[in-house]
């Protein structure tokens, strides 16, 4: 009798161990605001829910990815553009669309489950002054070469790296068909763009587009209305063993994804980086206000 007590209460213990570890979730996050922001909202999240959850921030992208691929890391949020070209090596133009279904499909491959994209897209763009391209009348990218090409007399503000890399700024004036000559181009570090732009020394500088900058300093970002730049849909990614283990995690990991966009993103840096308000407590007070805490 004693024999058969220990061998149900050892496969009780069992049972129990194996139930906790299938609710350990490990969160990952890189080294800057918009992502440790997102790593400390998902850790608060899902510690809610009745996680036990560990948060790892603060990760160099490569270093993070591989840290997932060898199951370090069961759950991080990632970009698509990022994944496409950086991770799997694609440098074909594709659609917003076609970005995600091509990851998707690939890191499959690997045991990673793509879950579903935000609305929020931090890829280049270019912004203006909102009172000057309300004025000016511009909204999009073309509107901009309508402008260039009308003589208007715009400066641009630009990082080294996007002036000089192949597939940025000349091949984005051939996609727009406008020319900006060499002296109405200022390059410069890309943290200089922003003041720039902000002291009105250029009229239009490239940017993050959910930099918290871009809603502190008033800046308009023009519409890509040519899908130009490549698409970097923010997108939590989960390990397949995971989501096996936790099958209800996709579903709450898209809930959060439905309430992310560029607008709410660039919201979030900017209470961190010109507000100054702790990380902990932004990603506290968005749950709060949409009710998942």
């Amino acid at each position: 009798m004693k024999t058969l007590m220990t061998l149900l209460t050892g496969a009780a213990l069992a049972g129990s161990l194996t139930a906790a570890q299938a609710n350990e979730i490990v969160v990952g996050g890189k080294n800057f605001t918009e992502q440790q922001i997102l790593a400390s909202m998902t850790s608060q999240y899902l510690d809610s829910l009745g996680y036990d959850v560990e948060k790892r921030s603060g990760m160099g992208s490569a270093v993070l990815r591989q840290a997932q691929e060898n199951g370090q890391i069961d759950l991080y949020w990632e970009y698509t553009g990022t994944s496409l070209i950086n991770y799997n090596d694609v440098t074909e133009r594709l659609s917003p669309e076609e970005t995600y279904s091509r990851v998707k499909k690939l890191d499959a491959e690997k045991g990673l489950v793509w879950l579903e994209p935000s609305e929020a897209n931090n890829t280049y763009a270019l912004a203006m002054r909102e009172d000057d391209a309300e004025e000016r009348g511009i909204e999009t990218l073309s509107d901009l070469a309508q402008s260039v090409n009308d003589d208007e007399g715009l400066t641009f503000a630009l990082n080294a790296e996007f002036y000089a890399r192949e597939d940025g700024w000349r091949p984005l004036q051939q996609a727009y068909d406008f020319r900006v000559g060499r002296s109405d181009v200022k390059r410069m570090d890309s943290g200089l763009v922003y003041q720039a732009l902000r002291d009105g020394q250029v009229e239009v500088g490239l940017v993050f587009a959910t930099d918290g900058r871009i809603p502190a300093f008033d800046f308009r970002v023009l519409d890509d209305d040519q899908n130009y730049f490549p698409a970097y849909a923010l997108t939590p990614v989960v390990r397949e063993e995971t989501l096996e283990a936790n099958p209800e995690l996709a579903e709450q990991m898209n809930t959060l994804s439905g309430l992310l966009d560029d607008t709410t993103m660039s919201n979030l840096n900017a209470q961190v980086d010109v507000e100054k308000v702790t990380i902990e407590r932004v990603g506290e007070n968005f749950l709060e206000e949409h009710d998942l805490l």
